[in-house]
């Protein structure tokens, strides 16, 4: 493990915040609260695993999952980054907690260890460009004292959400009062109802970024566009997601539009896409980029990732960014030209920093 200072050196190395820093600004960049797993991903697998057989994987990797991804891929991409979340008292929850806080320099102030309380654990098998999971966990107690956990959320310039149908986080709410832009993406209702007066916190976002389907079904379009034409009436900058054609947004408040295009890559495992792509985007938000920067920067970060297996392990950083950008095909210099005044003429890529990839090592090679 590396130090902290150590770790927030190298995320520093670009700081696109850096012009708009200063003493009466929050410490906090972007607040996030959730559930940490203990993600084991076995790569290198032919096929799915088989009924009553044994499967031998290739390849292993342990890192946090879970919000961690999130909070990483905000971290790696300079952002000074608080999460609040429990851990447990077990080597799991010692590991994740060591690998967030020394590993990646990510502010865990607000978290807590939970005395008797296992980690929840994922396994996620990626073959064929899918990925299989399974989970295990139980719900932490809630903390002592009365009100939710987090009961108050730091002054931060954003904080990132993620909504359910029918069910209200009083955090969300208290964190745009003290500040905060909220961005905000919400997975499957699982209740078929698809209402968009269900997603109570929607009203204190200032972005929201369902993919296409999502989107689709809260808005009874047949056409991602039109979707988020029909979301910006609701939110002030709706950014849906399409996959291998890309993003589109709207900025409700000025009607802007913006459109880029997804970028090729071999995909290997898109667990944390997702994440890394919101991460991408709260970046760009913040440092004030126009919108379809902000939309082409998500869409590469989330590239990247999937380049690469696991979820916050694939979260790229900005070595990873140069060293794409030194080599991008032609046809894209001119889309990503704006990483050419982020991007140290000159600098070197270091070697990504990652959380150690399994369990287990009391001393380093």
């Amino acid at each position: 493990m590396t130090s902290r200072d150590d770790a927030d050196s190298r995320a520093a190395a670009v700081d696109p915040l850096g012009p708009l820093r200063n003493p009466q600004e929050p410490a906090c960049d972007v607040f996030l609260t959730g559930t940490v797993f203990l993600d084991i991903i076995f790569t290198g697998l032919d096929s799915a695993p088989v009924r009553g057989t044994e499967s031998w994987a290739r390849g292993m990797g342990s890192s946090p999952g879970g919000v961690a991804n999130m909070a990483t891929a905000l971290a790696r991409l300079g952002l000074r980054t608080s999460l609040a979340a429990a851990f447990g008292d077990d080597h799991y929850g010692e590991y994740c907690w060591d690998a967030l806080e020394q590993g990646e320099g990510i502010d865990l102030s607000m978290s807590r260890t939970i005395s008797g309380w296992h980690s929840p654990v994922t396994v996620s098998m990626a073959y064929e460009g899918e990925r299989t999971m399974i989970s295990h966990g139980h719900e932490a107690p809630p903390p002592g004292g009365p009100g939710p956990f987090p009961q108050c959320p730091p002054r931060a310039r954003a904080a990132v959400a993620s909504l359910e149908p029918g069910r209200r986080e009083p955090w969300i709410g208290e964190a745009a009062r003290r500040g905060a832009q909220v961005f905000a993406d919400v997975g499957w209702d699982e209740s078929g109802r698809w209402e968009l007066g269900a997603l109570a916190d929607l009203a204190h976002c200032e972005a929201f970024l369902p993919n296409a389907g999502e989107a689709m079904r809260y808005t009874r379009t047949d056409c991602p566009r039109a979707a988020a034409r029909a979301l910006a009436d609701h939110v002030p900058i709706a950014v849906v997601t399409m996959g291998a054609e890309g993003s589109y947004a709207v900025d409700g408040r000025t009607g802007e539009t913006a459109q880029v295009p997804g970028i090729t890559v071999e995909e290997l495992d898109p667990t944390g896409a997702g994440d890394v792509y919101v991460a991408g985007f709260v970046t760009g938000t913040l440092a004030g980029w126009p919108l379809a920067d902000r939309l082409a920067f998500a869409g590469l970060t989330a590239a990247l990732s999937v380049q690469e297996f696991g979820g916050s392990l694939s979260a790229p950083g900005w070595p990873e960014v140069a060293h794409w950008w030194r080599s991008a095909p032609v046809e894209l210099r001119g889309l990503y030209a704006f990483l050419d005044d982020l991007i140290p003429q000159g600098s070197t890529p270091a070697a990504r920093r990652r959380a150690v990839p399994t369990i287990g090592f009391r001393h380093s090679a």
